[in-house]
């Protein structure tokens, strides 16, 4: 708990370095002001969490095995690396089987950003060069998931402009904050004529919604679990029985406001509910061939057929599809399925047309249409003329950049020269004194030439001033070509660079008066269980209120002494003790954070990428530096690092086959209708016997590592 503690101020400072955001305008057209002021994080996400998040998160093992090291006169110990291979078995094994546990009946979360995940000599001594490589690992790990996460490997385009926005980026975004403003509209307009609710209930449901439905990041993840596990001030909005159930009646209707609930519509849950996954698909005509997906939900254990027909919109069967009308099946443990409607190619220019598919079942059957029943699907004409556009809407450079380049895209045959001309828009930033362009204000797409530069001058005046933006706009083309109209504006931020900008930080009185207080002083929502952990934790709280984060090291150093000792009086070896206490005292908050990201992001990748993420750091980290300082103390008096593999082969033997086995068996159900398609979740059989079987290869592992290590087993 002390641990925790102290790492969640830890996890505090990481969190306002990497949750650091950048305004940056974005042309908006159902704004009256033409653009909407977004905030992008300056850090990437992935280099984030696999950084400075996976550091902090980590501390405890990386201090562990680094204070071992150099406290027992640089030679190698147990308990560093023991818990290091012990705390990556709990992680991958059992926190994976309580996140497949942890999703409600019926439901699946698959990862969203798979890529992302694929990426991870003497005997008895550490050679320098194997210690540093060790540690290279780390850097090579992050380099690699950031370009993954970029797609340099596939058809996404790297450009060096300056820290730009891309446009699917910069839509979500803008999706966002309109989302979070329907919440607000929503529930004050089911809720406006009910004379018990108060402005007090509402607004909390508001919050309650509007922070279910944002992503978080890793180190809020922890630092909750952590304040949970704690008694401390959670980052969720606490409901009270009131707003429990105003929040179960919200849930209950439906999207649009329709007051039928699901389990009204699927008949008390006795049917299954089949629905288009989307109700819009859009395809470029030469394409040929459009893939729609329909689901299932709901009771998904008995056999229901179905029927999809096409109708006609502006697209016509026959000219523009091939019509479609088919009976399909939903086999018992089926979730999903998907259908194919050919598209026919012509060279004829003409407007984007539309069709419709819809889903119809006999009343005899066991399933109910959803309220998805039809889906549009928009024909995307691609026999056009040449067009000219920006490929993102808003770009950052910073004030010392020179000379910024706004990239305009020409998209077509590209068989003539195309003139492209330009001019801007002052918006905080003034033509003239913070940036200048050329006075011919043009560009000249030559034969074949797809992508050309905007040169506008950044004036750097070294001195230090707030972020300052101005608008790009593409105003006329001369050639067979024309313009993007969605797309002929974008906004330029110029961030000042001249002065470090620190971060808000909680003064420490403030840290001293929450440390006192249950649930950070909120006393009406806390629990029961609040105050007892706040008892047991009080000491603690008071302590590193007082203290600075480092202070971590010291309560480290600390656990080691402890751990031994407490090995010693109950007849424990030191090598068992870490892979099981120690390993789960560090690994307890990533735990639970691990399962608030299941219950409450919409994908996989947060709950499975915690666990990942803190086992890549662990090793890289936790073993390179530690390797790393005493082979190098060793060498420089002519000697070896020595580090005895003894029982931590074994262990390590025994940890590779589980992790096998482990990821083995995320991919199989990612593939496997009856697992649900997904890694978290699925139907409740299925379900609860992987994660059982998860939770059972964390102890079978503990178990075999223990019986090696009193000699048991032998042959390692």
């Amino acid at each position: 708990m002390g641990v925790s503690i102290i790492a969640d101020i830890f996890m505090q400072g990481i969190e306002a370095i990497t949750g650091k955001t950048q305004a940056v305008k974005v042309p908006d057209p159902d704004s009256e002001t033409g653009y909407t002021v977004v905030d992008i994080k300056v850090w990437n996400g992935t280099v984030a969490n696999l950084s400075l998040m996976a550091l902090g998160s980590s501390a405890p093992e990386i201090l562990l095995s680094i204070i071992e090291v150099v406290f027992n006169d640089f030679k190698a110990g147990a308990l560093g690396p023991g818990t290091i291979v012990g705390s990556a078995a709990f992680n991958l094994m059992c926190i994976t089987g309580v996140c497949v546990l942890s999703i409600s009946r019926g439901e699946t979360k698959r990862i969203k950003k798979v890529q992302s995940f694929p990426i991870a000599i003497t005997p008895d001594y550490i050679d320098v060069w194997e210690a540093i490589v060790t540690f290279l690992f780390f850097p090579l790990l992050v380099l690699v998931a950031y370009m993954v996460d970029k797609d340099f490997f596939g058809k996404g385009s790297v450009q060096d402009s300056g820290l730009e926005m891309g446009e699917e980026e910069a839509q979500n975004l803008l999706e966002k904050q309109k989302a979070d403003r329907q919440i607000i509209q929503e529930v004050l307009r089911r809720l406006h004529n009910k004379k018990d609710v108060k402005d007090k209930d509402i607004a909390l449901l508001t919050a309650r919604l509007m922070e279910e439905n944002k992503e978080h990041s890793r180190g809020w993840y922890r630092i909750n679990a952590i304040r949970s596990l704690t008694g401390g001030s959670k980052l969720t909005p606490q409901m009270n029985d009131r707003t429990e159930e105003l929040l179960r009646t919200l849930v209950a209707c439906d999207e649009m406001g329709s007051q039928v609930s699901l389990t009204e519509l699927s008949q008390g849950g006795e049917k299954a509910i089949i629905e288009f996954t989307a109700p819009s698909t859009s395809i470029l005509e030469c394409d040929k061939r459009v893939k729609i997906g329909i689901a299932r939900h709901g009771n998904i254990n008995r056999r229901v057929r179905y029927r999809v027909e096409t109708f006609d919109g502006t697209a016509v069967a026959i000219e523009d599809y091939i019509e479609f009308k088919q009976s399909l099946v939903f086999e018992p443990g089926e979730t999903m399925n998907y259908i194919e409607i050919d598209i026919v190619d012509d060279d004829i220019w003409e407007e984007d047309e539309v069709f419709f598919a819809k889903i119809s079942i006999d009343p005899s059957e066991p399933g109910v249409v959803g309220r998805r029943a039809i889906t549009q699907i928009i024909v995307l004409n691609d026999d056009i003329r040449d067009t000219v556009r920006f490929p993102k809407p808003a770009f950052v450079f910073k004030e010392s950049v020179g000379t910024a380049l706004i990239p305009v895209e020409r998209e077509g045959g590209c068989k003539g020269k195309v003139t492209v001309k330009y001019d801007t828009k002052d918006l905080v930033a003034v033509k003239g004194r913070d940036y200048s362009i050329d006075e011919k204000q043009e560009i000249v797409f030559e034969k074949g030439e797809v992508s050309k530069m905007i040169e506008i001058c950044i004036n750097d005046d070294m001195e230090f001033e707030k972020d300052e933006n101005f608008e790009v706009r593409l105003t006329g083309v001369e050639g067979n070509c024309e313009m993007d109209k969605r797309k002929t504006r974008c906004v330029v931020t110029i961030v000042n660079d001249d002065e470090f900008k620190g971060m808000s930080y909680t003064s420490w009185g403030k840290q001293f008066q929450d440390a006192m207080n249950v649930n950070g002083g909120d006393i009406e929502n806390a629990t029961f269980l609040d105050y007892i952990l706040h008892f047991f934790t009080f000491g603690w709280k008071v302590i590193f209120s007082l203290v600075p984060p480092a202070t971590i090291g010291i309560l480290t150093a600390i656990i080691g002494d402890l751990a031994n000792i407490f090995g010693c009086l109950i007849g424990i070896k030191p090598e068992v003790t870490a892979i099981t206490f120690v390993a789960l005292g560090t690994s307890l908050p990533d735990l639970f954070a691990s399962r608030a990201a299941a219950t409450l992001e919409r994908s996989a990748d947060n709950a499975i990428g915690n666990v990942t993420g803190s086992n890549a750091v662990n090793v890289f980290m936790g073993l390179g530096v530690s390797w790393s300082i005493a082979a190098i103390y060793w060498a420089a008096q002519g000697k070896n690092f020595e580090v005895q593999a003894g029982s931590l082969v074994f262990s390590v033997v025994i940890y590779s086959i589980c992790a096998v086995v482990t990821l083995g068996l995320l991919i199989v159900r990612r593939f496997t209708g009856i697992f649900g398609k997904a890694e978290l979740g699925g139907p409740t059989g299925p379900k609860m016997a992987c994660g059982l079987f998860l939770i059972f290869l964390w102890f079978f592992y503990v178990l075999l590592s223990s019986l090696q290590s009193y000699e048991h087993i032998s042959g390692f």
